[in-house]
């Protein structure tokens, strides 16, 4: 069994097919800082009656078992979404081609604000992709930034209210996995990345204006800490 895990990807494409529409289910998060957000809950997409019907009784109760304490042999979750929120889903879910739309446009704007500044390489898309909609818009420092003089242009963002962050951490230096053996070292390249990966402010309602003192601001961080241009890998 297939299970995608498509929250980060709603709206892309991969060789012209709909991300969600691969395995024989699909999970969509519906919390910040997606596309599609509604305060909490989710959605599961599948073509499948029977794993469809095993979901709904998984995730609640039907109103007319609430009589009895013992129900089936299985345990419901109680997991389901208030019909407020489930309403604003909906609504969301209705004009989601232009909550795209905006996005892609400040997608755009960033592209090409980030074209001037030598030091961030722009999003990797694969050649398969055929559209792509990003979940958080992350940029990729150079050879010459270390994960300290990355730290310090986070730092710097914030000092201007520039929500940044560095984004992500590795799975194989989380607490699960180094408390089971693994360390940092393990995944040479990954590392690398890691350490310079910069999370910028990402959302339909920013402006090409905001775009460019964002930019702009990581540009003069750079410089403060003397790495400025930069050689990729």
């Amino acid at each position: 069994m297939l299970i995608e895990d498509s929250t980060e990807a709603i709206g892309s494409r991969y060789q012209d097919k709909l991300v969600g529409s691969f395995g024989d289910c699909a999970i969509f998060d519906f919390s910040q800082p997606g596309a599609l957000v509604c305060g909490e809950g989710g959605m599961v997409v599948t073509d499948d009656a029977d794993v469809a019907q095993a979901l709904r009784q998984h995730r609640a109760r039907r109103l007319d078992e609430r009589f009895s304490v013992s129900v089936t042999a299985r345990l419901p979750y109680q997991v389901a979404m208030s019909d407020v929120t489930a309403a604003l889903g909906l609504a969301q879910l209705r004009r989601i081609g232009d909550i795209l739309a905006r996005r892609k446009q400040v997608e755009h704007f960033y592209y090409d604000y980030v074209k001037s500044f030598e030091g961030i390489k722009d999003p990797y898309i694969a050649p398969d992709v055929s559209e792509v909609h990003w979940f958080l818009y992350q940029v990729h420092l150079g050879t010459r930034f270390s994960k300290s003089s990355r730290d310090a242009i986070v730092q710097d963002l914030h000092t201007e209210s520039i929500e940044a962050a560095a984004y992500s951490n590795p799975l194989h230096v989380q607490r699960f996995y180094l408390d089971r053996g693994h360390r940092k070292g393990e995944c040479l390249v990954t590392d690398k990345v890691a350490d310079r990966v910069l999370a910028l402010p990402f959302h339909g309602h920013l402006t090409e204006e905001q775009i460019g003192f964002i930019v702009q601001t990581a540009k003069d961080a750079s410089i403060n800490i003397g790495a400025g241009a930069a050689i990729y890998l």
